[in-house]
Formats: structure tokens, C-alpha cells, sequence
């Protein structure tokens, strides 16, 4: 993965002086999440849920856990919570590449902390249709999640 498709301060940051978690020593289902998270278009998100059905295998709290240790290799941006809201402490650079992207958003009330906006889940979520050889569990003749 380029540093050109990832800004290298996301989720799965090493500590300082640890330096990246080597690909060679990543473990099977990490890879597998992280595989998914490449495919996800620009512009559109799944969500934790999204990417272990799509995968047959975990839930969310393990797709997260992969995310957490691993995603910096990956478009980190694009898996997300169910409910659109950024993940903490990472809003602000993902925020940058949504709007890069045109990821569809939900502009924040006036009431809500720090007016950070969420994610449009209903137009920004990909249910893995349209690339060569993605499929996952969820196969043909799945209701969209879009």
C-alpha cells in the first residue's frame, strides 16, 4: 500500500519507536479485513458489520481490533460505525478524505459537539458489488445496503 492512498497517521499507527506492523507477521483474518477495506470504493464506507458478513467470519468488534492494529495499510476512512458518526480522535483526517472523495455526508446541528458532521450511511454505504472478484458471503441475490 502507497502512502499516496493512505496518510499514514490513521488507526493501526504504531508506537513511537515500534515502527509499522510488518504485513509478513500479519495474522490471516487481519489481512483478510484489511483486503476487504482496499476494495471499498472512493466515495463510499462500510461499516465493521458490513465487512465481517461480507467476509463470513468475526463481527464488528473483531473487524475493529484488525482496524485498530492494522488499518493504517488500508484506506482506514472507509470502514466505519453503523451509525455514520467519525471515529474519535481520527475525525478531522477523515473528514479531509470524505470531502476529498465526496463521500456522502449529514452536515452536524448547530447543538452538536464540535459541528462535526456524519457519514450519509443510506447513500455512502457499499455492499461490495462492482469489483472483479469481491463477492464475500454475502454473494449474488443480497438486498444492497445502499
Amino acid at each position: 500500500m502507497s502512502q499516496d492512498q493512505t496518510d499514514g497517521g490513521g488507526p493501526g499507527t504504531a508506537p513511537a519507536g515500534g515502527g509499522p506492523p510488518e504485513y509478513a507477521e500479519l495474522p490471516a483474518y487481519a489481512e483478510r479485513v484489511l483486503d476487504v477495506a482496499d476494495l471499498i470504493p472512493p466515495g463510499r464506507v462500510m461499516t465493521y458489520g458490513d465487512v465481517a458478513e461480507w467476509l463470513g467470519d468475526g463481527g464488528p468488534r473483531q473487524v475493529g481490533r484488525a482496524m485498530a492494529l492494522y488499518g493504517s495499510a488500508v484506506p482506514w476512512w472507509r470502514v466505519v460505525r453503523s451509525d455514520g458518526t467519525l471515529l474519535p480522535s481520527h475525525e478531522l483526517r477523515a473528514l479531509e478524505h470524505y470531502r476529498a472523495e465526496g463521500t456522502p455526508l449529514r452536515e452536524a446541528s448547530r447543538q452538536a459537539e464540535g459541528h462535526i458532521p456524519k457519514l450519509d450511511m443510506r447513500r455512502a454505504r457499499w455492499d461490495g458489488r462492482g469489483v472483479e472478484g469481491a463477492g464475500g458471503a454475502g454473494g449474488e441475490g443480497e438486498e444492497a445496503h445502499t
